[in-house]
């Protein structure tokens, strides 16, 4: 990559990477019967909309914008799910929507006839909570007491209402096939006789499949035995997965500070504006040619953001050569969720979006400036 030609700050998608996973992702699909869509909640990049289409059955929306993008730039309609649904965006977002799952029987009493009187059929479905989860983190786990997401059993009859066709449940957050057998032991228990009454269930996303070490068989036949066992269409919707290690935030050091002992490079961008999630997950970003940790004998920095939050850092990288103004600073894999996280707090300017394609140019699909800031106010 030549970083030379690539503004800073730059989100860079990396074309080829972004194919082998589709490619790897389109290989379960075609060995499990099961279907595979993209969830723009983790990967919005509408640029790369066609190149997706041709791997996966489609995407997943969550909200009426997301559907919208979807059905124009996918030219498809979503399978969309909400917490809740407004009632003065419904009718249009069923225009732009395949299926609609319901997050509680309140939202499904409120919405179903709109449903049934379209003219253009739409397959409901419900979201069910296993209260079965594998996800450490409290703020990314939908099966903790007292979540908001999903129906649990007891609150469900013994026959689903009428003009249910699906289920719907998502308890895994960049976990492996092994978690998913895990899981669906939970939902098979608790709903397993409700998903003989059913056409299809979503598996909803946290299948991190592209990463090194996933057992792409084995996640297969989790999809094969599910299909075969209640002769249902099996859907998978993960976030991360499609955009997995495609891409870097390229960035520049402009000051470096001694701030009480501690070696400062302050950068052009921001952990809280740029790479919220690095802050809400939490963990530890990547940064190409450094070591994550302190190292005696090596520079050692602290890397600050651009914004006036003080807890905008992330710390700290230890570095072969000592950092000077102007060097570039290139953060590894965050073109999933990071973009898609992205605010103007405090004013400071989006990074650029690019393509470096399969013939190694680099192409610049967006930049934003001023308006971009004003009109979010």
């Amino acid at each position: 990559m030549d970083i030379s030609s690539i503004p800073s700050p730059c989100y860079v998608l990396e074309e080829a990477k972004l194919i082998d996973n589709l490619r790897l992702i389109s290989s379960v699909q075609e060995q499990s019967g099961g279907h595979i869509i993209l969830a723009l909640k983790g990967f919005s990049m509408y640029k790369m909309f066609p190149l997706v289409k041709q791997y996966l059955s489609g995407a997943t929306a969550s909200s009426l914008n997301e559907a919208r993008l979807i059905f124009e730039e996918m030219k498809c309609k979503a399978h969309t799910y909400a917490p809740v649904y407004k009632e003065n965006e419904f009718d249009e977002l069923m225009s732009y929507s395949s299926h609609i799952t319901f997050n509680s029987l309140n939202q499904f009493e409120r919405f179903k006839d709109k449903v049934a009187a379209n003219k253009e059929h739409i397959s409901m479905g419900l979201r069910i909570n296993p209260q079965y989860a594998e996800v450490e983190t409290d703020m990314y786990n939908p099966c903790i007491v007292g979540s908001r997401l999903g129906i649990t059993r007891e609150a469900l009859g013994e026959t689903l209402p009428e003009g249910i066709e699906g289920l719907h449940f998502h308890s895994l957050c960049e976990n492996d096939s092994f978690v998913l057998e895990r899981t669906l032991v939970h939902v098979e228990e608790k709903f397993g006789d409700l998903l003989h009454q059913v056409k299809w269930l979503n598996m909803g996303g946290g299948h991190l499949m592209t990463r090194s070490g996933y057992n792409i068989g084995h996640v297969a036949k989790q999809i094969e035995r599910l299909r075969k066992t209640y002769n249902i269409e099996v859907i998978l919707e993960p976030g991360s997965a499609i955009a997995w290690e495609t891409g870097v935030l390229v960035s520049t050091v402009q000051d470096i500070v001694d701030a009480q002992g501690v070696n400062v490079a302050i950068l052009d961008v921001s952990f809280a504006a740029h790479m919220p999630d690095t802050l809400e997950m939490p963990y530890k970003p990547r940064i190409l040619g450094a070591y994550q940790t302190e190292l005696p004998g090596k520079y050692n920095y602290r890397m600050g953001g651009t914004t006036c939050l003080a807890g905008d850092f992330m710390g700290d990288y230890a570095f072969d050569e000592p950092l000077k103004i102007g060097d570039k600073v290139i953060f590894d894999d965050m073109i999933h969720y990071t973009m898609v996280k992205t605010t103007t707090f405090n004013g400071v300017a989006l990074p650029s979006i690019g393509v470096l394609s399969t013939n190694g140019e680099f192409e610049l699909h967006k930049s934003f400036g001023y308006e971009t800031f004003k009109e979010k106010l």
